[in-house]
């Protein structure tokens, strides 16, 4: 096993381990008791396996006689297959503008319909500029008749909030339902 490693794992094992006496533990579940740590170093030695450090907080620590390579590959194959499962949420932005024409309104809001129905959640924005900061319930008004269009595909995270000089409205696909 190389040194490097070993500092990343922060694991004790084997002569690193310099406790008075320890709870000892075998892989196949038997347990040897409360034990100086060189008779358990001992007893791993015997097994031809590695003594390692699973609680070194508990009183008196706990110490497993296990193959420590082969453990760390199991954790690292249950590592791979939880990242394996796991799903990746995207998010789109959508910038508008209070002073945004329909025909660009409906240009944008296509491209969120496509977001959507690729599973991606949707962030409309409408920036305020200058004086329009005064007013952002114009900015609302633009997300409110924005909403209608997606409805049919997306259900609202929250209604349109006012953050800094920007208006909020984030979109989620609606769940299928399964048949």
């Amino acid at each position: 096993m190389s040194f490097k490693s070993k500092k990343e794992d922060d694991i004790l094992m084997n002569e690193d381990i310099r406790f008075k006496e320890v709870r000892c533990n075998s892989d196949s579940g038997e347990s040897y008791g409360i034990i100086s740590s060189q008779e358990a170093l001992a007893l791993a030695d015997e097994a031809g396996l590695d003594l390692v450090c699973i609680a070194p907080n508990a009183k008196p620590p706990v110490v497993k006689i296990m193959n420590y390579g082969k453990f760390k590959y199991q954790q690292e194959k249950k590592k791979k297959e939880a990242r394996k499962n796991q799903k990746v949420i995207v998010t789109k932005e959508i910038k508008l503008s209070v002073k945004i024409a329909a025909n660009d309104i409906n240009y944008k809001v296509k491209h969120a319909r496509e977001f959507l129905e690729a599973g991606n959640h949707v962030k409309f924005r409408v920036f305020l500029r200058g004086r329009e900061m005064s007013n952002p319930a114009a900015g609302v008004e633009v997300l409110n008749n924005v909403w209608p269009m997606v409805e049919d595909i997306g259900q609202k995270e929250h209604e349109p909030k006012f953050e800094g000089r920007y208006v909020n409205m984030l979109v989620v696909p609606k769940k299928k339902e399964k048949n």
